[in-house]
C-alpha cells in the first residue's frame, strides 16, 4: 500500500474510533467519511463494507474495555460482589459508551469480532452467575438467558432514556441488583 493510502486508512480508523465511540456502531458512514476527510467510497474501497470497518476498529474500541471489566471483576472477593460488580460495570459501560452498548446488544450479528466479544462477555457472566448461585447468594431461578436479557434490556434503556443522568441510571441499577439476590429466610 502506498504511503498516502496508508495515511487514508489510518485517518479513517481514527475517525471511526471517534465517531463510533460517541455515536455507536450504527452511526452513518457519511459521518466517519466527513471526520476522516475522505469520501464514503474510499471507506468501502479500503475496508470493503461497514462491517469491515467496524471489524478493523472494534478491538481498540470495545475489547479493551470489556477485558478491563473482566480483569477488575476477577480481583473482587466473594461471588455476590463479583457477580454484581460485573453487571454494574457492564451496565455503566453500556451507558457511557454507545459502541460497547452496540456490541452487547448484538447490533451486527454478522461481525465475527463483535460476536466473539459478546460471547466472551456472556461466558464470563454465566460463570459468575453459576458461582453466585452455588454459593446461595443469587436467586436460583435466574438463567443464563435471563442474564443476557438483563444486559440487553439495560442497553435498550440506556439508548432510549438518554435524558437521564448517569447518577440516576446508577441508582436504578441498584434496584435491579438487589432484586437478583437470593431471599434469605
Amino acid at each position: 500500500m502506498r504511503a498516502d493510502a496508508r495515511r487514508n486508512v489510518e485517518g479513517i480508523r481514527r475517525a471511526a474510533l471517534d465517531v463510533f465511540r460517541t455515536g455507536g456502531l450504527t452511526t452513518p458512514l457519511d459521518e466517519v467519511a466527513k471526520a476522516a476527510g475522505v469520501s464514503k467510497g474510499t471507506i468501502y474501497h479500503r475496508f470493503g463494507s461497514r462491517t469491515g470497518l467496524i471489524d478493523a476498529v472494534v478491538e481498540e474500541l470495545v475489547a479493551e474495555r470489556l477485558t478491563a471489566i473482566i480483569e477488575a471483576v476477577e480481583a473482587v472477593d466473594g461471588p455476590l460482589l463479583r457477580f454484581e460488580e460485573y453487571l454494574l460495570r457492564t451496565w455503566l459501560l453500556q451507558f457511557d459508551e454507545p459502541a460497547a452498548n452496540d456490541v452487547l446488544m448484538r447490533v451486527l450479528p454478522e461481525s465475527e469480532p463483535l460476536t466473539s466479544l459478546f460471547e466472551r462477555s456472556c461466558h464470563f457472566g454465566r460463570r459468575l452467575l453459576y458461582e453466585a448461585q452455588a454459593a446461595g447468594v443469587v436467586r436460583a431461578d435466574i438463567t443464563p438467558d435471563d442474564l443476557a436479557y438483563l444486559i440487553l434490556e439495560r442497553g435498550v434503556i440506556a439508548r432510549a432514556c438518554d435524558q437521564q443522568t448517569r447518577d440516576d441510571y446508577r441508582r436504578r441499577l441498584d434496584f435491579v441488583l438487589r432484586g437478583l439476590r437470593a431471599v434469605r429466610t
